[in-house]
């Protein structure tokens, strides 16, 4: 168990905890929340043993395997899928000694020895290691192609999704994970969920996605005011008691009743407009439950709403038969076409769709960041295919204007510049809603985190009275608290709504309907995101079923009939084939290794003492003959291609 005896820690000269007495048992999934700078990340530091305690103990089982995810990922030359598998370094050791004893005495070895390492790479499962590595990449949103690129070749974003399998990879008694949800779509949230409740050894995890904790975690452990708190249950369960704490103190009792009391007229209001629709009513469930979720949160630094627009158009914004994409290939082949939305005041539309789908894009074009396309009809007239109304305000919130907000000047110097009639005092009581307060309000924005910027960019926006918000992942880099915050503002604005989120508890709080970004084209979703997670389940199993059914890639063609002309691209063809042969004989040697296993095991009259488990095994062993079978087949097709080839 992990063991902490009257804990002390801090950072530099400021102590974060302190008489921190609690353990842990094998097993436990706990969730690590607080406020940001309250201690999270270096009680995560302490646990790595990168750090020291000032005062008392932290123990854990000597013999653990530790895994993390790394901070940075310099531009390597590895292909993605072998920089995964060095995650598990055991593995990567027996495989070493495998090459080395093979390679002595010119080559002929030491059977006895190499018998030894082939068993302990059985021992670790290093036959079916690439199957496994290649999982984790699939789960994550890598494609098949992916595989042998080099980890250079990645953006930040992918590189952090690299990391994240590399940990994962590593069969570890404790895992550490600090937002893991950080640069993955909601799909690749979805997946990770499933894959973490799997995981057999002890898992401790910083998040600010209130939906992922409650799917994981068996118990939370709240950093607050230099203590720590250990709740059994999950974070609404960890939420519920430390509302029912802070009603105990009497003025955060009255503040808790006067905003259940507010968010039921809400409720009311809401229901008695709502539709039948699947999702307005998941949200009007949500909304219930809001008051609970609220009264958590009565003493949390930020207290915001969204200012009255000053006017609507009716509709706002349309698309009509509108394409979008990007260079040379914009109009030949657009990454969107026939798009039709019309966005009237009130609405609350979420954006759902897969990662590369377009959703960013839809909300650039929205936004008027793509210019304003325009179609010509049979007739030959011109039309435009964005159709702002004549009153139309918009408020645009995506990652990339962070990088608006000039690093060397103050938010007071942001709000002046943008309202310079404004008195100051009003100013400060307005951002100090968003939590910046004192020397803050007037220091430079450069040495802000990226919270603080997110929180900024909000302020500045919500100071433009839009009519229409457009939100691109606004909770990236948020808090719990400020997530919270947010959402209220949210459900109570009169502005319409359009997000891209991966956070579900923000979509289903504020969203009534959701449309669906998929294969080039934006269709109403009907459903909710239970719905929609069933949906990307689909999705993937038909990826694989199409993966497994696969014909041959017939790049070069196969005929004797007349010379294959050995252009550039038929060069290309051909070094796409071998490529392919390469990795299918990596995958096929995989396979035959675990399937040699399985009958070794098969082979043993004891194992069938457990039922349950031989049923099992006879089972992946049928798909492994079946996999094989299918996998040879192509082989010798891709080797017909290569041979037809000159």
């Amino acid at each position: 168990m992990i063991l902490l005896r009257d804990l002390a820690f801090g950072r530099g000269a400021e102590r974060l905890v302190d008489g921190a007495s609690l353990q842990m048992h094998p097993g436990w999934k706990v969730g690590l929340t607080g406020a940001n700078g309250a201690g999270k990340s270096t009680f995560m530091a302490l646990l790595r043993g990168e750090i020291h305690a000032e005062r008392g103990d932290l123990e854990r089982p000597p013999g653990w395997a530790v895994a993390h995810v790394a901070q940075d990922t310099p531009a390597l030359p590895d292909a993605a899928l072998e920089f995964t598998l060095d995650g598990d370094e055991e593995l990567r050791r027996i495989e070493r000694a495998i090459t080395q004893a093979e390679a002595a005495n010119d080559g002929a070895g030491d059977g006895e020895l190499i018998g030894e390492l082939y068993g302990k790479l059985g021992d670790v499962d290093g036959y079916s290691a690439r199957a496994r590595a290649a999982a984790l990449l699939h789960g994550l949103g890598f494609s098949d192609a992916d595989f042998v690129r080099p980890v250079a070749d990645f953006s930040g974003g992918w590189r952090v999704r690299l990391n994240l399998a590399r940990a994962l990879m590593c069969r570890s008694d404790l895992l550490l994970l600090d937002e893991p949800t950080n640069h993955l779509d909601l799909d690749a949230i979805l997946w990770l969920e499933t894959w973490l409740k799997n995981y057999k050894g002890t898992l401790i995890l910083i998040s600010h996605d209130r939906d992922f904790l409650d799917e994981v975690c068996s118990h939370i452990l709240n950093v607050e005011n230099k203590r720590m708190t250990l709740f059994t249950g999950n974070y609404t369960a960890c939420e519920r008691a430390r509302a029912e704490r802070l009603a105990n103190e009497m003025a955060l009792a009255e503040k808790q009743k006067r905003q259940r009391d507010h968010l039921q007229k809400y409720v009311d209001r809401f229901r008695a407009q709502a539709t039948k629709a699947r999702q307005a009513q998941s949200r009007i469930k949500m909304l219930e439950r809001m008051g609970e979720i609220a009264a958590a949160h009565v003493d949390a630094p930020f207290n915001f709403s969204f200012m009255e627009p000053k006017g609507y158009s009716d509709p706002l914004l349309e698309l009509d038969s509108a394409q979008v994409g990007y260079g040379e290939t914009a109009i030949s082949k657009p990454l969107l076409t026939q798009l039709r939305l019309t966005i009237r005041p009130g609405s609350r539309i979420g954006l759902l769709g897969r990662n590369g789908a377009g959703k960013s894009t839809l909300m650039k074009l929205l936004a008027g960041e793509l210019g304003s396309p325009r179609r010509i009809d049979q007739n030959g007239v011109e039309h435009d295919t964005r159709v702002a109304g004549r009153n139309l305000n918009l408020g645009y919130f995506a990652q990339h204007q962070l990088e608006q907000l000039r690093p060397e000047e103050s938010p007071m110097w942001h709000l002046v510049k943008a309202e310079p009639r404004t008195r100051e005092q009003e100013f400060r009581d307005y951002i100090g809603g968003f939590d910046f307060r004192g020397e803050q309000v007037d220091a430079p924005v450069g040495r802000f985190s990226g919270g603080e910027k997110s929180r900024l960019a909000l302020a500045l926006l919500i100071r433009t009275r839009p009519n229409l918000l457009l939100l691109d992942e606004p909770t990236n880099h948020l808090d719990i608290e400020m997530r919270e915050a947010l959402t209220l503002a949210l459900q109570e604005t009169e502005a319409a709504v359009v997000i891209v989120s991966h956070d579900r508890h923000l979509l289903r709080a504020t969203c009534d309907e959701l449309w669906l970004v998929a294969d080039g084209k934006l269709t109403p979703f009907d459903g909710d995101l239970d719905d929609y997670a069933n949906w990307l389940d689909q999705q993937r199993t038909l990826e694989r079923k199409r993966e497994a059914e696969a014909p041959a890639l017939a790049t070069v063609p196969p005929t004797a009939a007349k010379p294959v002309d050995l252009s550039k691209s038929a060069l290309a063809g051909r070094r796409e084939v071998e490529k392919q042969v390469t990795q299918l004989e990596k995958q096929m040697a995989g396979w035959q290794g675990e399937l040699t296993l399985l009958e070794q095991r098969l082979a043993d009259p004891a194992l069938y003492a457990n039922v349950a488990q031989a049923q099992t095994l006879t089972r992946r062993q049928s798909e492994l003959s079946a996999q094989l079978q299918a996998a040879e087949e192509r082989w010798l097709a891709l080797q017909g291609t290569l041979e037809a080839a000159p």
